[in-house]
């Protein structure tokens, strides 16, 4: 059975840091591109960052890059998301998902909701004022 499990949600202050993990079962993990998406409330699923299988690319939304870093470790079959210098717009559920890796141009990384296959539950990451 394939899951994704993610943690490490919670609630912070404006500026603060959070990292997020993603854990993976089910399948084989270094084969797959792993994604982190957030949706707000009212407001479409969005990507926010994703890794390729082998470490080497990676996709960062502008809303985030400077600011999150995406980095996996395959031994542990878990993806994280540091998150920094965190804003109230942050605020939403986070999920991480699997998808192939991209087969033509080395220089992209899949960010669209339909380029996944495997879905997490979710995790609540709250920014206050």
């Amino acid at each position: 059975e394939v899951q994704l499990v993610e943690s490490g949600g919670g609630l912070v202050q404006a500026g603060g840091s959070l990292r997020l993990s993603c854990a993976a079962s089910g399948f084989t993990f270094d084969d797959y591109t792993i994604g982190w998406f957030r949706q707000a409330t009212g407001k479409e699923r969005e990507g926010v960052s994703s890794i390729s299988s082998s470490d080497d690319s990676t996709y960062y939304a502008d809303s985030v890059k400077g600011r999150f870093t995406i980095s996996r470790d395959n031994a542990k079959n878990t993806v994280y998301l540091q998150m920094s210098s965190l804003k109230p717009e942050d605020t939403a559920v986070y999920y991480c998902a699997a998808g192939p890796d991209y087969s033509g141009s080395n220089y992209y990384t899949p960010r669209y909701l339909y380029e996944y296959d495997y879905w997490g539950q979710g995790t609540q990451v709250t920014v206050s004022l």
